[in-house]
């Protein structure tokens, strides 16, 4: 089923991928509830609560480098093993924490956790991954995380229904839960080998810092990220605030995009075969603008129009994320040194955290303005992307290859 799909046969990485679905499945339970949890189990306010978890964020952004460097020195498993742990622990510890400062503190473990597992992830499935097969990778588990998310949503929606503290509690019962059965299960993933060597080199982060190729990506991923945050942030506020569309459609809006990621990606990264990365990625960005400018064009439409401009828009939108993200997730492994990839991959990981946590302020910020601002602003980051992505077919090889969704042969010596 999953071959016919255009994913990767999983062969002896079920427990791998089990271990992922699971924890999706936990997160997506939690996400749609994190703030209303602790409105409703202490006595914090709304500032009080978002104040915790932004804070959190700044606090722990610093670790994202400084994982790498642990996953080049130790191995991209134990830091994996160390990520689900710390969010095992800190989930638990919330069902106990009733002040800002205990809430600030365990929400600073969870975050570290989650960093340290997005900071090794690339590594894992580099290592389980043939060259030539990684779009194929990278496509299958986003796409497998997605649904996780989607499903774990729906348990989400029966906790709000109820609204009482014991089924947001349960939630996060739930949610811890699943991290340490993932935990279990990735204890039983044996070592990998190809891709998580662990040599230190001295000065080893001067060369991460000096390779300009990989610049380029960094600011071509930090585009990508960025847009990737109008699906959570901006499209939910500015169908349902500014357009005053009904309810229901933020609600179809994530069903379309689960639907076609979980269905559509494997289809999409096969349609890539024989592509030039660089181009896709070209694509995948003036997709995000195309997009973009579609979402405009809905405030000024009567609510009929722009619900079906909103849906057409969300679809768009999309394609984009279908395009970029299993490139993204293949080059930025592959064009960094086997030995320090930790590094490299972290800087990627500090692209997504950045827009992270820049983007829910910013969209804010735009939204409050008025309808064209954010996806003016949006439109422009996805041209700062295009740019990225032409510059990256000139300076670096790896970029210039073609997706070829086969293994490559092995070099003769």
């Amino acid at each position: 089923m999953l071959q016919r799909l255009g994913f990767p046969a999983v062969g002896d990485h079920r427990r791998f991928v089990t271990a992922l679905a699971i924890d999706a499945m936990g997160s997506g339970v939690f996400m749609p509830v994190s703030m209303l949890y602790f409105l409703v189990t202490t006595d914090l306010t709304l500032v009080q609560v978002g104040g915790a978890i932004s804070l959190a964020s700044l606090v722990a952004l610093p670790a994202g480098p400084l994982i790498g460097s642990v996953v080049d020195r130790v191995g991209a498993k134990r830091v994996l093993l160390a990520g689900n742990a710390l969010q095992a622990v800190g989930f638990a510890a919330y069902l106990v924490a009733d002040s800002f400062a205990v809430v600030t503190l365990w929400t600073v473990v969870v975050t570290v956790g989650r960093t340290a597992f997005w900071g090794s992830f690339g590594n894992i499935v580099a290592a389980i991954s043939a060259p030539g097969e990684r779009e194929k990778w990278f496509g299958f588990l986003g796409a497998l995380r997605n649904v996780g998310f989607a499903v774990g949503g729906l348990v989400a929606g029966a906790a709000i229904t109820i609204g009482t503290p014991s089924a947001y509690a349960a939630v996060v019962v739930a949610n811890a839960a699943s991290y340490a059965v993932a935990l279990a299960l990735l204890l039983a993933v044996p070592a990998t080998h190809r891709g998580t060597a662990v040599s230190a080199e001295p000065g080893s982060w001067a060369v991460v810092l000096r390779d300009r190729p990989y610049r380029v990506l960094f600011w071509g991923q930090l585009a990508y990220s960025t847009s990737m945050m109008a699906l959570n942030f901006a499209l939910p506020v500015y169908a349902t605030e500014v357009l005053g569309l009904a309810g229901w459609v933020t609600g179809a809006i994530f069903t379309l995009n689960t639907i076609m990621v979980g269905f559509g990606q494997g289809l999409v990264v096969r349609g890539l075969t024989g592509r030039v990365r660089w181009r896709v990625l070209m694509a995948a960005n003036a997709t995000f603008a195309a997009s973009f400018v579609v979402l405009l064009g809905a405030s000024r439409l009567s609510a009929v129009l722009a619900t079906v401009v909103v849906l057409v828009g969300s679809v768009v939108y999309t394609v984009g994320e279908l395009l970029g993200g299993p490139v993204h997730g293949a080059l930025s492994a592959e064009a960094a040194p086997e030995h320090l990839r930790g590094r490299y991959l972290s800087l990627i990981q500090l692209a997504w955290n950045g827009s992270g946590a820049v983007a829910p302020v910013g969209i804010a910020w735009l939204l409050d303005r008025g309808s064209e601002p954010v996806w003016l602003a949006f439109l422009a980051i996805a041209l700062v992307g295009m740019a990225c992505a032409a510059r990256l077919g000139a300076v670096m090889p790896r970029a210039a290859d073609r997706v070829t969704n086969a293994a490559e042969e092995p070099q003769a010596a």
